[in-house]
């Protein structure tokens, strides 16, 4: 009897290390999500500081409590049309060397994915490089993409961040 406990004890924690939580949003009407551990906090629309000579999608930067955050939109970063709601929100990230705010139309759920959930990312023929899909989750009948953001940013993107981050703190 002490074995059979044991065991669905041993099966329950070996399914919670499987399972991992992701960060459910809206881009548009299409669902995405990224690892829950990459996320730092989720804030409303702020008030953003333009940088000129810098992608259409970077909006500019931000103060979160005396930190200044770059500010990307994600839907333009993607080419999707979409409009501000009430709902649209802010994901902040930690990327490798500073924290990056996402512009997302809507904040869904957290989802927690067993490796089950999890298909491998299609075969896309596209110009653009497409390493930032980790795999798409099948969840309450929909396709959910799994994004790594730090590879969705080009080097130069990177670069622009880093120094729209570094003129502020000089300033």
């Amino acid at each position: 009897m002490s074995e059979q406990i044991e065991q669905g004890i041993n099966s329950k924690v070996k399914n919670k290390a499987q399972s991992q939580r992701y960060l459910n949003f809206s881009l548009g009407g299409e669902d995405y999500a990224m690892p829950l551990p990459a996320v730092k906090e989720v804030i409303a629309f702020p008030e953003i500081t333009p940088v000129p000579y810098t992608p259409t999608h970077f909006l500019g930067i931000m103060n979160l409590r005396g930190q200044v955050i770059s500010v990307i939109d994600l839907r333009l970063k993607f080419g999707i049309k979409a409009d501000s709601t009430a709902e649209t929100a802010v994901i902040i990230c930690d990327l490798a060397q500073h924290s990056l705010g996402m512009v997302v139309s809507s904040i869904n759920s957290v989802l927690a994915l067993d490796e089950s959930d999890i298909s491998p990312k299609p075969e896309i023929h596209s110009s653009k490089n497409t390493d930032y899909i980790l795999g798409v989750a099948k969840k309450d009948k929909k396709l959910v993409l799994l994004l790594d953001i730090g590879k969705a940013l080009s080097v130069e993107e990177h670069a622009a961040i880093s120094k729209a981050v570094g003129m502020k703190k000089a300033a």
